[in-house]
């Protein structure tokens, strides 16, 4: 080999070598810096440690990292998401007894009516619930379960488990139910903050008895307000327009990692069926109030003490004045309550909020999605603008009571102040009746004392539903105490007696 090509060929063996060394090292700081940016793009969608603590109450495994798959093509590819989710999906069966009522025009005047035996129908309604913990603990809607006298689920690999209702929540239509067993298929928590108008999510569940459906769409809004009237006390929905119809109430919303992002709740329709509008609870409210009922029984529920004004209430009569009402960007403290937190810590009339531990508010549903993610106890700091100056004060949040202390649940019946007797069917048939518990004893500091319901009083309805046990009896008062309207009317005569209709306000006990 000549001197020439031995140099020619180390110069370029060099250049290669310099060239690797270079390449090396930029492949070093290229992949450093993809590693902070998706470090930082993980970060701005991980779940906020509010969530992460209720994730933790349900020992979901926090090592779980999901990534957005795409097509070859570059379009966003669900079906690792829709695999995962259809597993963690269950299917929800429900029980409940009604009985047809004839009301007998000759009880107003004889006293004898009402007590033509009518048999009692059982009604068979479906559902959708999430698993949420291996263990088997079960997010749905309250209005899936309602007044369910038994509940059962079937997975996706078609096992049938008879469910207990943990607790339910009608003021956010969320329900928590368990199931015995181990190893279950679950959805991990998502950021339902993070979700952004435009983006892709999947609607799992079981739409008309059509069991393991997903459905694909993009939210369409967020922290939606005055849905259906108001009559719900949560008023920030997810807004998608993913294909929801009955039977989807309770399944899931999922990111395109097949995160849980909401509970699918309730779809907008003149008909009954899809119409390009759903609603889901997002899971950072959903995922507290499960945790809430898992630990406590009951949902601990934060409040500033604040009253805002109803600007739909005010454009009926004033629009001018409704019209500068929502230019406002924060909420305006109208009033206060009995016992306010805020005007404690220094908030005055006419102050608007704008900011809850720095996350902007910018209407009274985004005020509202804040406070649902803490407890009484729990202290925030809350920005006002006065007057055009900013200001902040730190709050200490209560309970409907206005003491800090975390709420437990009652004993059903202890408000009533009552025990009670089952009766025999041969009783039942000697009154002529289907239904019926006798009222055994009574305590004069009672609400059934203070009503006129005295010992011997054959109750056959509460709130139109038959009872035939004390767990009847309990099982309504319960869901009535935690619904918006807290009145029993109870159905229910004494031997030789007319029928008679008895309200008994339950908040009167408070």
């Amino acid at each position: 080999m000549n001197t020439g090509n031995s140099k020619n060929v180390f110069v370029i063996v060099l250049v290669a070598i310099v060239s690797s060394v270079v390449t090396l090292l930029g492949y070093n700081v290229i992949t450093k810096d993809n590693g902070n940016n998706t470090l930082s793009g993980l970060s701005g969608d991980s779940i906020s440690e509010e969530v992460r603590a209720y994730a933790n109450s349900f020992e979901q495994d926090k090592n779980v990292v999901l990534t957005n798959l795409t097509t070859s093509e570059g379009y966003p590819d669900f079906t690792e998401a829709a695999a995962k989710s259809v597993d963690g999906v269950v299917h929800v069966k429900t029980t409940t007894i009604s009985q047809q009522q004839y009301i007998n025009p000759f009880d107003f005047f004889f006293g004898f009516g009402d007590r033509t035996p009518s048999q009692p129908r059982e009604q068979v309604g479906y559902g959708s619930g999430v698993i949420i913990s291996k263990d088997g603990y079960i997010i749905t809607n309250n209005h899936v379960v309602a007044n369910a006298r038994e509940v059962s689920v079937t997975l996706n690999d078609n096992r049938e488990f008879k469910a207990k209702v943990v607790g339910t929540d009608s003021q956010s239509d969320v329900a928590l139910l368990k199931i015995d067993g181990d190893d279950f298929p679950y959805l991990t928590f998502g950021n339902s903050d993070a979700l952004k108008v435009g983006e892709w999510v999947l609607a799992v569940g079981n739409p008309f008895n059509l069991t393991s459906t997903v459905t694909a769409g993009i939210v369409s809004a967020k922290n939606r307000g005055n849905v259906m009237g108001g009559e719900l006390g949560i008023q920030s929905f997810i807004q998608i327009d993913a294909a929801v119809n009955p039977g989807n109430s309770g399944g899931a919303l999922v990111n395109t990692r097949g995160e849980l992002v909401g509970i699918n709740t309730l779809i907008y329709s003149r008909t009954g069926d899809f119409a390009g509008y759903a609603f889901a609870v997002p899971i950072s409210i959903a995922g507290k109030i499960a945790a809430d009922l898992k630990e406590y029984g009951t949902v601990q529920r934060a409040l500033l003490g604040i009253q805002a004004p109803n600007i739909e209430n005010i454009r009926r009569q004033d629009p001018d004045k409704a019209r500068e009402l929502s230019l406002i960007k924060g909420v305006v403290v109208e009033d206060f309550s009995d016992r306010s937190a805020a005007k404690a810590a220094g908030v005055q009339k006419g102050d608007v909020i704008t900011a809850i531990n720095n996350v902007p508010i910018r209407n009274f549903a985004e005020l509202q999605s804040q406070l649902n993610r803490y407890r009484p106890g729990d202290k925030v700091s809350v920005t006002v603008d006065r007057n055009g100056n900013s200001r902040s004060f730190n709050v200490e949040l209560t309970n409907d009571a206005g003491s800090t202390e975390i709420t437990h649940p009652t004993n059903a019946l202890s408000a009533l102040g009552a025990t009670f007797k089952e009766i025999s069917d041969e009783r039942k048939k000697s009154f002529g009746i289907s239904s019926g518990i006798e009222v055994e004893s009574i305590k004069n500091n009672g609400l059934f004392r203070k009503e006129g319901i005295n010992k011997g009083f054959i109750i056959m309805r509460i709130n139109n539903t038959p009872v035939n046990s004390e767990s009847d009896v309990a099982n309504i008062v319960t869901a009535t105490n935690n619904s918006q309207d807290k009145v029993l009317l109870v159905a229910g005569f004494y031997p030789n007696g007319r029928t008679q209709y008895i309200a008994i306000d339950l908040t009167n006990n408070r």
